[in-house]
C-alpha cells in the first residue's frame, strides 16, 4: 500500500514538474525576442551598427543606439508623440462609441436591428487595403488629409465593427433583472449605463480599449498612405525608414532601438490590463 502511494507521489511529481518545465521553456521561446532586442539596443558605437550576434553588449551599454534612432524623421520622441496622440485617441473615441452601440443593440429593439447589425460585422470581411483611396479621397474633401485626427477617424472606422460586436456580447451576458432593478429605483437610461451597467462590462470596455489601441499603434499603411507631412509620421512609418537605412547602409542598432521603443508601450498595456482581457473575450460566451 505504501508502495503504491510512493509511486503515485512520484508521478504526480513528475507530471508537476514536466508541466512548469514545459511553461518555462515555452516562456523562455517568446521572452526571448524581446531580451534580444532589448540588450541589442544597449550596444555601444560601432558595435550597435553591426547584426544582433551576439545580441548582448560586450564593451558595456551604451545608449548610442537611440541617439542614431533619434537623427531620424523629426525624432524619435516626435513620431512616438504622434502614435500616442493616434493611438489613445482611437481607443478613446472607439471605446465610446461602441459602448453606446453595443447598449442599444443590446437592449433596444427597433426596425431593422439584426439587419443593420449584420451589416456592421459583415465590413469585416471588406479588405482595409481596398477601401485607401476612397477614405483618401473623403478626407480630402473635409479637409483633414495629413491630418492625424484624420488618420484617428480612419482607425476609428476600422475598429468599431469588432468593437460593437463585442460591446453587445458584454451587455448582453448582464441578466436584465439588474437593470430591470435599477429602473425601479429610479435609473434612466443615461444614469443606469454609467452607474449601473458600465462597472460590470468594464472586461468589455478593457478589451475593446486594448485591440484598438494596439491596433493604432502598429498600423503603417494607412499611416502611410494618408500622412505626407514628415512631422507627423508615426513610428512605423520612422522604423521603416531605419529599417531602409541610409545609401543602403542599415543601422542595426537604430533598428533594435525602434523595435524596443514601439514594444515597450504594447507590453506595457496588455500586462496592466491582462486580468481584464480574457474575461472580456470571454463575454457572452457562456449564459
Amino acid at each position: 500500500m505504501t508502495g503504491k502511494k510512493e509511486a503515485r507521489a512520484r508521478r504526480a511529481l513528475l507530471g508537476a514538474g514536466g508541466y512548469h518545465g514545459t511553461g518555462i521553456l515555452l516562456a523562455i521561446f517568446f521572452l526571448a525576442p524581446f531580451a534580444i532586442t532589448i540588450l541589442s539596443s544597449f550596444r555601444h558605437g560601432t558595435e550597435a551598427r553591426l547584426p544582433p550576434i551576439p545580441p548582448w553588449p560586450t564593451t558595456g551599454f551604451s545608449l548610442d543606439a537611440y541617439r542614431g534612432l533619434d537623427s531620424f524623421g523629426a525624432g524619435v520622441w516626435q513620431h512616438t508623440l504622434n502614435s500616442a496622440a493616434v493611438a489613445i485617441g482611437t481607443a478613446l473615441l472607439t471605446v465610446v462609441v461602441s459602448l453606446l452601440a453595443g447598449y442599444g443593440f443590446s437592449r433596444y429593439r427597433f426596425m431593422f436591428k439584426n439587419a443593420l447589425f449584420v451589416l456592421i460585422i459583415a465590413t469585416l470581411m471588406i479588405p482595409f487595403q481596398s477601401i485607401l483611396t476612397p477614405l483618401f479621397i473623403i478626407l480630402a474633401k473635409l479637409g483633414l488629409n495629413n491630418s492625424l485626427i484624420g488618420l484617428t477617424l480612419v482607425y476609428v472606422t476600422l475598429q468599431l465593427p469588432f468593437s460593437v460586436f463585442m460591446m453587445r456580447n458584454a451587455f448582453d451576458a448582464v441578466p436584465k433583472e439588474i437593470e430591470e432593478a435599477a429602473r425601479i429605483d429610479g435609473a434612466r437610461d443615461l444614469k443606469l449605463l454609467v452607474r449601473v451597467l458600465l462597472p460590470l462590462v468594464l472586461p468589455g470596455i478593457v478589451t475593446v480599449a486594448i485591440f484598438a489601441f494596439l491596433n493604432s499603434w502598429n498600423e503603417f499603411l494607412a499611416a502611410l498612405v494618408l500622412l505626407s507631412d514628415n512631422s507627423k509620421f508615426t513610428l512605423p512609418i520612422l522604423i521603416s525608414a531605419v529599417r531602409a537605412g541610409r545609401l543602403g547602409a542599415i543601422d542595426w542598432g537604430a533598428v533594435q532601438a525602434g523595435v524596443t521603443v514601439m514594444s515597450v508601450p504594447c507590453l506595457f498595456v496588455f500586462l496592466l490590463l491582462q486580468r481584464y482581457y480574457m474575461r472580456g473575450l470571454m463575454a457572452g460566451a457562456v449564459k
